[in-house]
């Protein structure tokens, strides 16, 4: 391609209240795409997340390209570069995991979901779902995602789509998506042990709280035995119907009983509920100490959890949430609870604001890298707050070689 167009722009350069102050978006990048063998593909990384957080409204690969270049070709670079040049997506979410622990020592780790609406049937993924913030059944892609949380914002640092049978089942539409070989039909509550296990190798500390909504998921008991067995506590929000027991003296053990009816058969007490982002309040919670039977190997009854939901009004009630963190009191897992609520605004801010729901190609390795330079886009704008430059001005700044 033509250097000899380029023009040169300022590097941005944002202050920050955390030990990584005064770092560019081009160091940055670098930082986040170090992995990439290729100094023109780390380029265009570069300018692919520099039209991200400059680009207003919809942010397709050809308003990304007018926003970052003069150049007509530089379009097309740009969804090469996307959906067809070969580079390792799980190696720059392990960069972007780092980058985000850099700046906290998050306490939890949230398991959320985006559903991304897409017309017919060619995206990779695409099927009828049903959307928990809508409460309607939809066509679109389910990502599955984990989020760090950094004070009050959670930042997604790995994806997993989600492929029911009618993908990995056919070989036309896996070859024509590009989908690997290793991946089969997972269940959604085995995706959420799969980002468990991968932040598991990534990061060193052993100790995290798992949060996730499962409320829709009718074999959430997988995931609450998957949880047991990996040794991490939990925050999960379950369905009406997950099968308990009352914790005491069980000389006779009666059958299970459903969680709602085991928390509809309490009286309410109130708790204090901080979460990271708003005021404290005061909520009123049905609670109950109970065994989840069948999810501890060894052990028919299992330790205790603690089941609860808050009462928001004479008929209505919060979802359901057990966590294994039976020995902390109702208003520290109740405002853990409460703070997911920040992995819906995550996907919501990621949606408006940084073109998570536009992406245009329909291969498998290009969702997931659309996905990683998304959340890259997303981390440096809310730790490093703005790029320092104005639209007008870096117009012209990007130009290379193909991908």
């Amino acid at each position: 391609m033509d250097m000899s167009h380029k023009c040169t722009s300022p590097r941005s350069s944002i202050a920050s209240g955390g030990s990584n102050s005064d770092v560019s978006l081009a160091d940055f990048s670098a930082t986040i795409f170090s992995s990439l063998r290729r100094a023109d593909q780390r380029r265009w990384a570069h300018t692919y997340l520099h039209g991200l957080l400059i680009t207003p409204g919809k942010k397709s690969v050809r308003r990304l390209a007018a926003n970052t270049s003069c150049d007509p070709s530089v379009a097309q670079a740009l969804r090469q570069f996307v959906s067809l040049s070969p580079w390792d997506f799980d190696a720059v979410m392990n960069e972007l995991t780092h980058w985000v622990e850099s700046h906290g020592s998050p306490p939890v780790w949230n398991i959320g979901r985006a559903v991304l609406p897409k017309r017919g049937d060619r995206s990779v993924g695409v099927d009828r779902h049903f959307s928990l913030d809508t409460g309607r059944t939809v066509n679109c892609q389910l990502g599955m995602g984990a989020f760090l949380s950094v004070g009050a914002v959670q930042f997604p640092v790995d994806w997993s789509l989600y492929l029911s049978p009618s993908w990995v089942e056919d070989p036309g539409r896996r070859n024509d998506a590009r989908i690997p070989d290793s991946e089969q039909y997972r269940p959604l509550w085995a995706l959420a042990l799969r980002l468990v296990d991968r932040l598991t190798a990534r990061t060193p500390s052993p100790y995290r709280v798992v949060v996730a909504d499962m409320s829709d998921e009718p074999d959430v008991r997988h995931l609450l035995g998957g949880l047991a067995k990996r040794r991490r506590d939990f925050v999960v929000a379950v369905p009406p119907h997950l099968p308990v027991l009352p914790v005491g003296n069980l000389a006779a053990t009666p059958p299970p009983i459903s969680a709602r009816a085991r928390l509809s058969a309490q009286n309410t007490e109130t708790a204090v509920v901080t979460p990271p982002a708003g005021r404290q309040r005061v909520a009123r919670f049905q609670t109950s100490l109970v065994h989840a039977p069948g999810l501890s190997q060894g052990h028919p009854l299992g330790p205790p959890y603690r089941l609860f939901s808050e009462v928001r009004g004479p008929s209505v009630t919060g979802p359901l949430w057990i966590t294994s963190l039976a020995h902390q009191g109702l208003p520290e897992v109740a405002s853990i609870a409460a703070a997911h609520s920040g992995t819906a605004d995550a996907v919501a801010s990621l949606e408006r604001d940084f073109g998570l729901l536009d992406f245009e190609g329909r291969s498998f390795p290009g969702w997931h890298h659309h996905m990683a330079l998304v959340s890259a886009a997303y981390a440096y704008r809310h730790l490093k707050a703005s790029v320092a430059a104005s639209r007008a001005d870096e117009r012209c700044g990007a130009a290379g070689q193909t991908p």
